[in-house]
C-alpha cells in the first residue's frame, strides 16, 4: 500500500511520500490500528534540514527489504519536529531515558498505546566499525521480543513513562540573590575553551544567550572575564567555518572545537539569537567585525528565509543538496577555487581562508570549509572581495540546498524582534519593515483569542504551545520600542494574559502546552532549560519582566516574582542551558534603565534621539516614544531619573 504522506504540509514528510515504507503521519489512526492488529510502532522524528535523517532515509526507509519487515512487523509513524515540538520533546526526553542519547532522526519504539520501550537515533543498514547496531538486525529483535517477551517491552514502557513525567517537570523552587546569578555565571566560565572560545568540546554549539548574559554580568561587575568570555566566543564564530564566509548566516554547529567544520544546516532560530548577540556586543564594544557579522545575517536573512510577498521568514536551509552530499553545496576544492578566481585573488583567498590542496571535509578531503585564518592586508582587501563576490556567484549556480518554506510562529516573531534591533543598531531601516509587517501577520493570522498563537503563521492547527505565545509577545513589545505605537504593547499583554489562563499553573510556571491530547501529550511539562533554543518559562519571565517595566502593572511584577521563585532553585546550577532564565533573575533583582523620548515624529531631534537610545547598549534597557510637544528625552536608573536633555548630542552625553 502507499504511503500516506504526500497530502502533508511538512516538506519533511512530503519528501518520504515515495518511500516504499507505509509511513503515516502523526494522530489517532496509526495508534488505532496498531491496536487493531496487535504491532509495535515505529516512530521516527526528523527535519527537512537534518543532515542524519537523509543518510538514515537514503540507507534503509527507501530499502525496499528493510521496508518489507517494516511494512510487516509495525505501525510507522514519522513526524516533523519543526511542524510538532510538542510531540518531539516528550520523545526526546523518553529515548535519553533508555539509551543515554537524542538528537535527529530520532528512532522511537512504542507500544500501541505510545509508550517507548526501545529506541536511539540514527541507525546504520548494517552493523558499522563504530559498534552502532544495524537498523535490519535491530528490527527482527524488537519484533521478535514484542511477540515473545511482552511482560519485560510493558515493565520497559512503564519505565521510561514514569521518567517522562518526572523529567518534563524542570521546576525548582528558590529564593533568587546576587549568589544565583554568580553561581550561574561561574559554571559558564568553567565550560568556557580559553583557546577558541565558546563553551565546551566538539561538537560544539553557540550559545548567544550565554554570551548576553555574560554582557550584563560585565557591565554589573565591571569584572573583565566576562567580557573577554563574550568577545572571544564571538570573534572565534565569525572567523570560523561555523559562519557561512560568503554568504552570511550562521550553520547550526561545528563538529569540532575550532569552530570550521560544521553540520551545514542553516536555522532561522539559530540565527535570530546569533543576531541578537552580534548586535548587542556590536553596540556594547564597536567591534567592527561584530557589524560585520550582524550585517551578514541579516542579508542571508533577507536573501533566503524571506517571503517579501507575503511578510514572513521560511525556517531552514537544508545542510544537503542531495542524498549522499555532505556539505558539498558549502566547500571548495582548490582546483575549484582556482577555476573561479585570477591569480592574485586565489593567492589571497587561499591565505585568508586557509584553502588547500587538503581540506577538512572527511568524506572527500580535497574540500575546504572557508574560514579566516588569517587576516588580509591593507592592500588585499580589494581582491579578497573580488574573490569572495566571483565565489559566491559560482556557488549560486550550484544546486542549492532546499528552504523550510514553513513559517512557524515562534521562530518568525524569533527573527522579527532581531531584525527590530539590527534596524536600530545597523541602522538599515528596511529591517524594520518587513519585522513590524510579519508582527502584523502573526497577530492577524495566527493570533485567535480563545486558543492563543497557532505554530504555523494561517493554520489553526497545531496550537497551544507556548513557545509561540511568549516569543510572539516579547516581539510585540520590540514592535512598540521600536515605534511608539501603543497597539503593540497592548497586544503582547494579551498575549500574556493567555498565557497565565491557558498554560499557568497557580503553583508557578508554565505549561509547554495548553492541555488535551493523549498518551505522552498528556504529560505537560515546565521547561527551564535552552535547548538549544531559550526555553518558554525563560522568555515568558524575560516578557513579563519588561511589560512591567514598560508599563508598571504591579501584576506583571508578581507574576515575574513568582517565575523567578518557582525556577531559583535550579537556575544557577544550569549554567548554559539556563542562560534565559539567569537573564530574567537578573531583570528581577537589578534596576531598569528607561530611556523615554517624547516629541514630534517624522525626522528631527525626537526622531534622533529615539534611534539613539535604541543603537544605545544597556542590560535591561526599555524605549518609550511618545508624541507630545517639543523634542525631550529622560533617562531613569531604577526610580532615579535625569532632568530632560533637548538634542541627540545631549542625550548621548547623559548616556555616557
Amino acid at each position: 500500500m502507499p504511503n500516506l504522506l504526500e497530502a502533508e504540509s511538512s516538506a519533511y514528510l512530503r519528501s518520504a511520500a515515495h518511500q516504499p515504507v507505509r509511513w503515516e503521519p502523526w494522530g489517532a489512526e496509526p495508534f488505532r490500528r496498531a491496536r487493531a492488529e496487535d504491532r509495535p510502532i515505529l516512530l521516527d522524528i526528523g527535519a527537512v534540514w537534518c543532515h542524519w535523517c537523509h543518510v538514515m532515509d537514503g540507507e534503509s526507509y527507501e530499502d525496499p527489504a528493510i521496508a518489507e519487515i517494516l511494512n510487516r512487523e509495525f505501525v510507522c509513524v514519522k513526524v516533523d519536529r519543526d511542524e510538532r515540538p510538542d510531540v518531539d520533546a516528550r520523545y526526546q526526553r523518553a529515548v535519553q531515558a533508555l539509551s543515554g542519547q537524542g538528537g535527529w532522526p530520532l528512532t522511537a519504539f512504542l507500544t500501541p498505546d505510545g509508550d517507548v520501550f526501545f529506541g536511539g537515533t540514527y541507525f546504520p543498514p548494517e552493523q558499522n566499525s563504530y559498534g552502532r547496531p544495524g537498523f535490519r538486525s535491530t528490527l527482527l529483535e524488537i519484533s521478535r521480543r514484542y511477540r515473545e517477551d511482552r511482560e519485560l517491552v510493558t515493565k520497559n514502557a512503564r519505565a521510561v513513562a514514569e521518567r517522562l513525567t518526572q523529567s518534563l517537570d524542570e521546576t525548582g523552587k528558590g529564593r533568587a540573590g546576587e549568589e544565583t546569578l554568580a553561581a550561574g555565571a561561574d559554571l559558564m566560565a568553567r565550560h568556557f575553551d580559553v583557546r577558541y572560545g565558546g563553551f565546551g568540546v566538539a561538537p560544539k554549539f553557540p550559545h548567544p544567550g550565554a554570551c548576553e548574559f555574560l554582557l550584563a554580568r560585565w557591565w554589573d561587575t565591571r569584572e573583565n572575564w566576562p567580557r573577554e568570555v563574550v568577545i572571544k566566543t564571538l570573534e572565534g564564530m565569525a572567523r570560523g567555518g561555523i559562519r557561512d564566509q560568503l554568504g552570511g548566516g550562521f550553520h547550526r554547529y561545528t563538529t569540532d572545537e575550532r569552530w570550521i567544520i560544521p553540520h551545514f544546516e542553516k536555522m532561522a532560530a539559530d540565527n535570530a539569537e546569533l543576531l541578537r548577540a552580534y548586535c548587542s556586543a556590536y553596540a556594547a564594544f564597536g567591534t567592527p567585525l561584530f557589524r560585520e557579522t550582524a550585517a551578514g545575517i541579516v542579508d542571508w536573512v533577507l536573501g533566503t528565509l524571506t517571503d517579501r510577498e507575503r511578510g514572513a521568514f521560511f525556517s531552514s536551509q537544508d545542510a544537503d543538496a542531495g542524498f549522499g552530499d555532505d556539505g558539498d553545496y558549502w566547500t571548495w576544492t582548490a582546483g575549484e577555487a582556482r577555476a573561479e578566481l585570477t591569480g592574485p585573488e586565489f593567492d589571497v583567498a587561499a591565505r585568508v581562508f586557509d584553502i588547500r590542496e587538503r581540506g577538512e571535509m572527511h568524506h572527500n578531503p580535497a574540500k575546504n570549509v572557508l574560514w579566516r585564518r588569517h587576516a588580509p592586508a591593507e592592500d588585499e582587501a580589494g581582491l579578497l572581495a573580488s574573490a569572495m563576490s566571483k565565489l559566491a556567484l559560482a556557488r549560486s549556480r550550484r544546486p542549492t540546498p532546499v528552504v523550510d518554506r514553513t513559517p512557524y510562529v515562534s521562530w518568525n516573531a524569533m527573527l522579527a524582534g532581531a531584525l527590530l534591533q539590527a534596524g536600530a543598531v545597523l541602522d538599515r531601516p528596511e529591517c524594520n519593515e518587513l519585522a513590524l509587517r510579519v508582527l502584523e501577520r502573526l497577530w492577524s493570522e495566527a493570533w485567535r483569542a480563545g486558543t492563543g498563537m497557532s505554530h504555523v503563521v494561517g493554520r489553526a492547527a497545531p496550537g497551544g504551545m507556548l513557545e509561540d505565545q511568549v516569543h510572539a509577545a516579547a516581539a510585540f513589545l520590540d514592535g512598540f520600542e521600536a515605534t511608539g505605537n501603543r497597539t503593540w504593547v497592548e497586544r503582547a499583554a494579551q498575549v500574556m494574559d493567555h498565557v497565565e489562563s491557558a498554560h499557568g499553573d497557580p503553583a508557578g510556571g508554565y505549561w509547554d502546552v495548553a492541555g488535551g491530547g493523549a498518551g505522552y501529550l498528556s504529560v505537560r511539562g515546565k521547561p527551564a532549560q535552552d535547548a538549544p533554543s531559550p526555553s518558554g518559562n525563560g522568555v515568558a519571565a524575560l516578557a513579563l519582566a519588561r511589560l512591567a517595566a514598560l508599563t508598571d502593572d504591579a501584576r506583571r511584577r508578581r507574576r515575574l516574582d513568582r517565575q523567578v521563585e518557582t525556577f531559583a532553585g535550579v537556575a544557577g546550577s544550569l549554567g548554559l542551558h539556563g542562560a534565559t532564565l539567569l537573564r530574567a533573575i537578573d531583570w528581577a533583582l537589578h534596576p531598569v534603565t528607561r530611556i523615554e523620548v517624547d516629541g514630534p515624529g517624522g525626522p528631527g531631534e525626537a526622531c534622533a534621539m529615539h534611534l539613539l537610545a535604541l543603537q544605545t547598549w544597556r542590560p535591561r534597557r526599555v524605549v518609550i516614544r511618545t508624541t507630545g510637544g517639543r523634542p525631550r528625552a529622560t533617562v531613569c536608573v531604577g526610580t532615579t531619573c535625569s532632568l530632560p536633555v533637548e538634542t541627540r548630542g545631549a542625550l548621548a552625553e547623559l548616556l555616557r
